[in-house]
């Protein structure tokens, strides 16, 4: 049997990568004959099988046509006399277009180690046009590569400018869409799989939500960078650096789509936008059909960073009134998430990216020491309902002033 190692494993052991798993593509053998060899039948769409003791997986050489608009649309051909060399052209990128033969010698037909050494992606062949998929597969590599300088080659960001302007992307399904943006959100550093899709127009189909943040001005004070769509991204990846959570990532990335809808005549400031972000957010989250998780925390960033900024200079009461409103009490482990992203908002800016944020700090004290008030005192004196509520909130609010004292946090005095 003539079996090849395909695809990641052969590049990122190029690249000096850790391989995470391989993929084997076979020549010149039949369903029947690999069932005969105990191989497991598991493709719906086209025949693979996992190997009988390693479980890689192991597919037959097979090309590929397209049929219909949309990356659903193909016809596939899986028969003995497909070449290693034809399986290899119907891969998106060169540097996912080589092999190893069974003696680790490296079969690369076109050009994807002279790719690799200089750091570029660029597609196999006018094929790529035909799967919109591939654009998001694409922009996902510029943001795992980009660390290690990877640029997208120019023929290819004209061929997807093209696929974008034809509309393919427009038959991408939510579903796979938020997959591929799940997969990008786990990067070391997510940006450049947005800036990668803003550069081909596809940004502006798929998030316009995001798309519509470039050139709106921020106040040169606060955000030296200015533009919100940067600051959109420098914060994305500032929640990268603090957190390997998906949904911290995700709020914030959404944590400003208000700053776009805010009156021109206003800016560069944007009074409001926590509020007016929250339609966009969910129009977002229900295209993509994101999870229930993402949507609630992106929410309560969106609706109070902006109290989160301040939480230095806030009373007590309305301090307990924010926890409250996050959820953290009821749910002690609510609030770390938020201030995760609250502190990437903070650190996504130029020249603040190291800066430390004790507002997360001072929200973490006031929360423990909320939480330190036993209801029990408060039924025992027979408060019930919405009495027993007021007492329970005075007494953290008691508790919180008692911790400022003692941390020299100067909130705002007036009273709650």
């Amino acid at each position: 049997m003539k079996a090849y190692l395909v695809g990641g494993a052969v590049r990122d052991r190029l690249l000096g990568r850790p391989v995470q798993e391989r993929d084997w593509v076979v020549v010149g053998e039949t369903p029947e004959s690999m069932r005969a060899r105990g191989f497991n039948s598991v493709g719906k769409d086209f025949p693979v099988f996992l190997h009988p003791d390693t479980r890689e997986e192991y597919a037959l050489a097979r090309t590929e046509r397209k049929t219909a608009p949309g990356y659903h649309g193909f016809a596939f051909h899986a028969e003995p006399d497909v070449a290693l060399e034809q399986d290899l052209r119907r891969r998106d990128l060169t540097i996912n277009a080589m092999a190893e033969d069974a003696e680790g010698t490296l079969i690369d037909p076109y050009g994807g180690l002279r790719d690799l050494e200089e750091r570029r992606l660029r597609h196999v062949s006018p094929a790529f046009s035909e799967d919109p998929v591939r654009i998001l597969r694409l922009a996902r590599f510029a943001a795992r590569f980009a660390p290690l300088g990877f640029t997208v080659a120019e023929e290819t960001q004209t061929l997807m400018r093209g696929m974008v302007a034809g509309g393919e992307v427009d038959a991408l399904v939510p579903e796979r869409v938020f997959a591929e943006l799940a997969k990008a959100l786990a990067e070391e550093r997510p940006s450049p799989f947005f800036e990668a899709l803003r550069a081909c127009g596809a940004l502006a189909r798929l998030f316009p939500e995001i798309e519509g943040l470039f050139g709106v001005p921020q106040p040169p004070i606060h955000h030296p960078e200015i533009d919100t769509g940067v600051h959109t991204l420098m914060v994305l990846d500032q929640a990268a650096r603090l957190s390997p959570a998906p949904a911290v990532r995700f709020a914030a990335l959404t944590h400003d789509l208000g700053k776009a809808l805010t009156d021109p005549a206003g800016w560069p400031r944007h009074y409001g936008h926590e509020k007016l972000g929250l339609p966009a957010l969910a129009r977002l989250c229900d295209r993509l059909k994101a999870p229930n998780a993402y949507r609630k925390l992106a929410e309560k960033v969106m609706r109070y960073h902006g109290h989160a900024h301040k939480a230095l200079e806030l009373r007590p009461g309305t301090l307990v009134d924010l926890l409250q409103r996050l959820d953290a009490f009821r749910r002690q482990d609510a609030l770390e998430p938020f201030l995760l992203a609250c502190e990437a908002d903070s650190r996504g800016r130029t020249g603040y990216e190291d800066r430390p944020y004790p507002q997360a700090d001072w929200l973490r004290a006031a929360q423990r020491a909320a939480l330190s008030v036993s209801v029990q005192p408060l039924l025992e004196q027979g408060l019930r309902g919405p009495a027993l509520g007021q007492a329970l909130r005075e007494a953290r609010i008691r508790h919180v002033r008692s911790a400022a004292a003692v941390l020299s946090v100067q909130p705002d005095t007036r009273p709650d």
